[in-house]
Formats: structure tokens, sequence, C-alpha cells
């Protein structure tokens, strides 16, 4: 248990004896009080009502002395009343039974009320008549003993709850020092050496502090000594002279090196890292400004990786970037990507990039040994999707290594589109966009394509799209997946349906035309069609892209803007443009459940300005509660992800 806890704790448990003590001496004096009173009461009845009764027992009016008892006792005070001759025997009698309302039973078990009765001579004449004897009923007693119970105990209540506000925000302004001092250590631990200042007033808190301060100081010269020696002696060999990061043997020696350990399982990640147009940016602004933009980078992607996980990092050539992340999973992998991604992207802002397009990071994951070159060739194949999913994007695949399977490259690629185009190998897997909090509801369906390579293997589009654009054979699968979508939809529940074009297909005049044909021939039909398109494409050809925009909504179809957030472009096009829907990139729903603030504002801002233009914000890449429950918070129109629904198969071989 923290100091914290314990101090607060220890408060509330002395409030409590406090109370307690305080509760039992009230209600004890209370009760005494209300017996004393009882007791003078039935007295006071007694002698009265006897010196009343006297005259009527000397005349024998007995009828008289019951009316008098009567009028007595029916106001309800007394819980006995009995007149008794000289002899002992009861004349009159008058008894209650003891039945309090409002008053717990518990209660009255717990504090009973002594009520002694009170007597009094009964006289006729000079002679001695009888005796009167009165007791109070406790009825009202025992409701003004629970009224005073009641009020005391919601007054310490009050007190307690306004003691424990207090006080615990008073303990956490006093431990602050003490909180400082484990950040201290742990920085510590991360090689970061911070100073507390100001000191705090608290005299043994200050010592701490002051001690704490001194270690931490003489620990950063004893690491920095240590670290200057073995920098030097491995700098000139395996060192990158600009960034200080390490060199290409450098990191080959470190993958070969683990690769090579035969008692650990081989499992790993390994992200490739490039900045973009960094040659333009020599050319046009000399090679200081690039060396101070790869400076800039490797201290990012080095203050990104701390000391979390295992690491190695490597300045590859120009602006290429190696980073091999020993026995991390596929999470820890596409934390770092999403967190590299969003961290070089804001070198755009120091104005130290040429262009918005900072950077691209592809990757791979993989469960059995692979080489660096394997790596390395597979991880291009990866930065290429990443290039095409639009500026300062990542993507991460698997990666299967076999020494004695030929890299896969561009022409390995293009032979294998080619071939699976020819053969109509295609298939169509649906997925729902919902409503926040109401995952029955659909919005509408987001179709994806994969082509089945080597008549065996199927492949998803965030793989094969980019080739298939490096390829040229872009526009001929866009056609042919809007072709099976407009042949086979009639079989499906489903009618309001998302498909994604390329940018390259939009500014093809011909396949604009052919679709739009198409689209006229199922005029009238119940097909609703949501044309998406990424943010980057957009930008690239808003003219192109307004055109083909106008003209699918006059037959009654939208338009949706896919993975924004990526580029730095203003919300300008957004209102000449009018989509139906922007999907926030999921690189920001990462963000948003790790707690970025940034990620937050931005979602925030473009809900208001996307609503304020009657536009839907859709957060897709939601996998986890966190995520979902952001994006509730956040009021988003709607979501989309595995936390929903897995992709499920629509249609087979075209």
């Amino acid at each position: 248990m923290t100091l914290y806890r314990q101090l607060l704790l220890f408060t509330m448990i002395l409030g409590f004896l406090l109370f307690i003590g305080v509760w039992i001496l009230k209600l004890q004096s209370t009760q005494q009080f209300l017996e004393h009173q009882l007791e003078a009461h039935a007295q006071d009845t007694a002698t009265s009502l006897a010196l009343s009764m006297s005259p009527l027992v000397a005349a024998e009016d007995f009828a008289g002395v019951e009316t008098m008892m009567n009028a007595i006792y029916d106001r309800g005070y007394y819980k006995e009343i009995t007149f008794s001759d000289i002899q002992g025997e009861v004349v009159s009698n008058r008894l209650a039974s003891l039945e309090i309302d409002g008053v717990p039973n518990w209660f009255i078990q717990l504090l009973p009320l002594n009520a002694p009765g009170g007597t009094s001579l009964v006289m006729a004449g000079w002679k001695q008549a009888g005796n009167l004897y009165v007791e109070s009923h406790p009825g009202y007693a025992y409701q003004s003993l629970w009224s005073t119970f009641a009020h005391i105990t919601g007054y310490f209540l009050l007190t307690g709850f306004i003691v424990f506000i207090t006080g615990s925000i008073a303990l956490k302004y006093l431990l602050r020092p003490l909180r400082r001092v484990e950040e201290q250590a742990d920085a510590i631990c991360r090689r970061e050496y911070t100073i507390q200042e100001p000191l705090p007033r608290t005299r043994e808190l200050k010592r701490v502090v002051t001690s704490m301060n001194k270690m931490t100081g003489r620990v950063q010269e004893m690491f920095e000594e240590q670290s200057l020696v073995a920098e030097k002696l491995r700098e000139s060999a395996y060192r990158d002279p600009l960034t200080g990061l390490g060199n290409r043997r450098f990191l080959e020696a470190q993958i070969d090196g683990t690769m090579a350990g035969g008692d650990n399982v081989a499992k790993g990640v390994f992200l490739f890292a490039q900045i973009q147009e960094l040659q333009i940016l020599n050319e046009e602004k000399g090679y200081n400004a690039g060396d101070e933009l790869l400076v800039r980078s490797a201290e990012i992607i080095y203050e990104i990786l701390g000391s979390d996980i295992p690491h190695s990092i490597a300045r590859l050539t120009g602006g290429d970037f190696g980073i091999f992340l020993p026995d991390a999973d596929k999470a820890d992998g596409e934390k770092v990507a999403s967190e590299l991604a969003l961290r070089l992207t804001g070198l755009s802002s120091e104005v130290l990039s040429f262009s918005e397009n900072v950077c691209s990071v592809g990757g791979i994951y993989y469960n059995n040994p692979c080489s660096f070159k394997e790596l390395l060739a597979k991880a291009d194949t990866a930065l290429a999707v990443s290039r095409h999913e639009g500026p300062n994007g990542w993507y991460l695949e698997s990666a299967d290594c076999d020494e004695d399977q030929p890299l896969q490259g561009k022409l390995w690629w293009r032979e294998n589109l080619e071939q699976s185009l020819a053969e109509r190998s295609i298939n169509l897997y649906g997925q729902h966009v919902v409503k926040p909090g109401a995952p029955n509801v659909p919005l509408h369906m987001e179709l994806y394509s994969r082509i089945t390579i080597d008549r065996k293997r199927e492949v998803p589009a965030g793989i094969f799209i980019p080739l298939a654009e490096r390829a040229e054979v872009i526009t001929q699968l866009d056609r042919k997946v809007v072709e099976l979508m407009l042949d086979t939809y009639h079989n499906w529940q489903d009618r309001k349906l998302a498909i994604n074009l390329s940018g390259t297909s939009i500014i093809d005049p011909d396949l604009v035309d052919w679709l739009y044909d198409r689209l006229q021939n199922i005029s009238g039909s119940d097909l609703d069609i949501y044309f998406e398109l990424s943010e980057l494409s957009v930008v690239r050809n808003l003219e192109a892209v307004t055109t083909f925009s106008r003209r699918v909504k006059e037959l009654g179809h939208h338009i949706g803007v896919d993975h924004f957030g990526r580029s730095f472009s203003n919300f300008g096009y957004l209102k000449s443009l009018q989509p139906t829907y922007v999907k926030i990139d999921r690189a920001f729903t990462r963000e948003l459940e790790l707690g970025s603030k940034d990620a937050y504002f931005f979602v925030g801002s473009l809900r208001s300005v996307a609503h304020s233009l009657d536009i839907k914000v859709i957060g897709e890449g939601v996998e986890k509660q966190e995520q979902l429950s952001l994006f509730e918070e956040l009021r988003v129109d709607g979501i989309q992800g595995y936390l929903i629904e897995q992709p499920k198969l629509m249609t087979s071989k075209f």
C-alpha cells in the first residue's frame, strides 16, 4: 500500500474513532436526560392527579375518578396509571402497550430507556384512601433520541466526507516531492537524469530530495564516464557519424547474431523507416538541411524506443533507417511503427522537411529465423504498401522466411498480378460500419477485395494494391472489383455498400465513363454505393474527384474519404467536396488508446468541423474496448473494426 493511502486510511480511522466516541457520549447524555425527564414527568402527574382525585374519593364518586383518570391517560403520554386502595387492591387501572412508531426495533434494543414511575397518596379528608401510580410512555423519548442519533450521524458523515476530500487533496500536495523522487528513480533506469527543483519546504522531505538530486548527479557522472570509454571503442566501426546511431554493418551483425542463437525461438519485428524526398531537400536547401532532418529523425526514433523493449537501430543509407526489435510481438511492432510515423510527421511543423510527406514506415513480424537480407527485402515490400496508403503512413505484414525460397520482388508480383487478373481470381469480403453503442445498427458495409496468388494463397488488398499501381494494372483491378459487386449484390442482404477506388482510376476518363454507365443501368434499384478514396488521392486529384463526386451524387450515390488525417492538408477541401463521411485513420485510433492528447484534440476538432458541414465521422481500426469507449466519448457517427465484426466472405472466384 502506498504511503498516501496509508496516511489517508490512518486519518479516516482516527476520524471514525473520534466519531464513535462523540456519538456514544452524546447518546448517553441524551439518554440520561430523557430518563430524568420521564421520571419527573410521571411524578408531577401523579402528584397533581392525586390531589384532584381526593375530593372525589372522599365523596365516593368513583365514576368521577374513572373519568379523571381517562382524561389523563387518553393524552397518550403515559404507559400506566393505577389507583389502588389502602390494602393494595387495584381500584382502577389503565395500561398501554409499548408500541413506538418511527423508531427501528434494533435501536430500541440497543438503547433501552429506563422510565421510573411516580407514586402519590390519595386522601379522603384526613384519611389515606389509597395510592396512585403513574409511569410515562417512552415513545416520545425514543423518537427524540432517534432524531438526535440521525442528526449526529448525518453531521459526522458530511464532516467525514469533507475531511476525506480536503485531506486527500492536501496529502497529494504534501507528497508531491516523494512522487517526483520516484520519477527520478525511474528516469535513472531509463538513463535520464533529472534534478528536482524547487526543493520542498518540509525539512524531512527537503533532505530526501537533496540527497536524491546528489545521487542522480553522481550516477550521471559515473554512467557518462563508463559510456565514453565504450562508445569510443565501437563508434569507429559500427556507428553512423552523422546521427550517432548504428550503421548497416552494426545492424546486420546484431540480426544475424540473434538469428544464430539456437537456444531461442526466432520471433520479432523489423521496421524500415524511410525519410521521403531527402534528395530534393539537399538540392533545394543544401546538405546541411538534409543532415539536420536526419539528425532530428534519429533523435525521435531513439526517444520512441527508449528502454521499453530490446532494440537495435541503424541508419542504413541516405534517409533509410532500420529498426530491429528481437522478441517483440505484433502489438509491439504496431505500437512502435504508428508512433514513428506520427512523431516523424511532426518534423514538418518544425520546417525541417521539404514537404508534408515526411516519412513512410514498413515492417514485418516473423516467427522463424530470417536473415538480414530477407528481412530487408520483405520490409521494403511493406514500405511500398505504406507509401501507397498515403504520406506518413505505416504498414506491417507477416513474413515466412525460408532460405530455399527466392525473394519475391517486383517482377514476381507483376507476373502473379497479371495472372490473377487474367483468371479473375478475386474474392470480396464485407465488414459493417455501425453506430457507436449500437453494434446491431449498421450504417453500411465496406467491401474488401482479395486475390489468389499461385492459385492457392489469398492476398489482401493492402498488399497487392500498391504493387498493382506500380505494375499499371490498378484500373483493370478496380473495374473487376466493381463488376463483381454490381453483378452479385442482389444475393446479399445489405444494400448500402462501400467500395474503395484508387486515385489512378478516378483520373482515368475511360473507367469513369464506364462506371457512370453501369450506375445509370442500375438507376432506380435499392443499391446505395459509397465510393471511398484515400485522403492522399483526394488532395492530389481534387478537381477530378470533385467532378466524379458530382456525377455519382446525381445518381443517388456517395463519396467517402478514407485514411483521413495522414496528411497535413487543411479542412478546406471538405467544403468543396462535401463527402458523406470521413474515416479517421487507424493510426489515431491507436494514439487515442495510448492516451495521446493531440489525437484526442484532432478527432474532436475534426468532428466539430465535419458536423458543421453535415459530414459524418467514422473511426476505423477499432479492435479494443478502450478505443470504442473513446470514440463514444468523442461522439463520432460510426465505428468499424475487428472488435465489432470480422470481415466475412461475400463472393468466391469471379
